[in-house]
């Protein structure tokens, strides 16, 4: 899903216009939190400038719109925009943080604020920003929504743990990868979903669906992002394809083709010392139904989003929210 594609779901919607220009500027307001350091500033700003899809703000603007609606208000309130900031600052503070753990070079095709700054000015970008997300979710007084996004920060720190200590285990099981996957991704979504619902001060039932909603969209974005990871070429990717496995991240696909295939392990472990290995583990992943039986899982948790968006009235917002799902599963058709 590409940029263009969420700000016309956004367009589409014609009611939260207003949401559009906010969500285009958005990265805007975030580099300006850090304009009392310039270099900090500059940081942030080069990874504003590779791009992005601004998925989980504009998540924010139509759940929050969808259940305000529903809870009989006519307008957003100033807490549902300042969530969004501080849901994409929390975001790119991760991104910066990833890059320098990851050891990425590129990313969406630039390259990333530690190899331009250094890992000292990246580190501590990506902490200021973690420091003032915290500071405006402290100023919106709302203590459930507090513990809430605290709790994603958290979570962050758990995927990456969690990720590092199975780096080329093939005895890696599905679940542990959802586990993984929920922490790295999909807990922000889904944070981000219900702390919109509950500034709308809808029925605690309703923010659940929101959470869940958010939950099971998170899991199919970062399974599909595993398997374009396979299937598209580097400059699409804007980095290396296969990368993940050469570090040996083993991820959906991966895992669904070592239940068919023992030469995958034997690749694996052997962490791709011979100069064709990596190549021919990935063609084995393709062979042996990994993509399939990912894309299946896409869609299966994908279906659980739609599902749990019947809590909300028919309307051209809930469209759009049930058309991000789609979108997401079409960046693999």
């Amino acid at each position: 899903m590409c940029r263009s594609t969420v700000i016309g779901l956004l367009t589409k919607t014609t009611i939260v216009a207003e949401d559009v220009t906010y969500n285009v500027f958005l990265p805007m307001v975030v580099a300006h939190s850090l304009s009392e350091n310039p270099v900090l500033m500059s940081a942030a700003e080069q990874i504003f400038s590779a791009g992005g899809k601004r998925m989980r703000p504009a998540l924010v603007f139509l759940v929050s719109r969808a259940t305000a609606e529903l809870a009989g208000l006519k307008e957003l309130t100033k807490e549902h925009r300042r969530l969004a900031e501080i849901i994409e600052m929390i975001h790119t503070a991760s991104l910066i943080h990833d890059d320098v753990l990851d050891e990425s070079d590129i990313r969406r095709g630039k390259e990333t604020v530690h190899q331009l700054y250094g890992t000292r000015v990246a580190v501590l970008a990506g902490d200021f920003m973690f420091a003032q997300s915290s500071w405006y979710l402290a100023n919106l007084e709302n203590l459930e929504v507090i513990k809430l996004i605290s709790q994603v920060i958290k979570d962050f720190a758990s995927g990456e743990i969690k990720q590092a200590s199975s780096f080329f285990d093939c005895d890696v099981e599905l679940d542990e990868y959802l586990i993984k996957s929920y922490y790295k991704t999909a807990s922000l979504i889904a944070a981000s979903t219900k702390g919109a619902s509950i500034f709308s001060g809808v029925d605690s039932s309703v923010s659940e669906q929101m959470y869940q909603f958010g939950k099971n969209l998170g899991l199919s974005f970062q399974v599909v992002d595993d398997i374009l990871d396979f299937t598209q070429s580097a400059e699409q990717l804007g980095k290396p394809a296969g990368s993940d496995l050469a570090k040996g991240n083993l991820t959906a696909p991966v895992i669904f083709a070592l239940q068919k295939e023992p030469k995958l392990r034997e690749l694996i472990e052997s962490e791709f010392c011979e100069t064709s290995s990596l190549d021919e583990a990935i063609q084995l992943v393709k062979r042996r139904g990994g993509i399939e039986s990912a894309r299946n899982l896409a869609k299966e948790r994908a279906d659980q989003a739609i599902q749990n968006l019947q809590c909300l009235p028919q309307s051209a917002i809930r469209r759009a929210l049930e058309g991000m799902v789609k979108y997401n599963l079409e960046r693999i058709d």
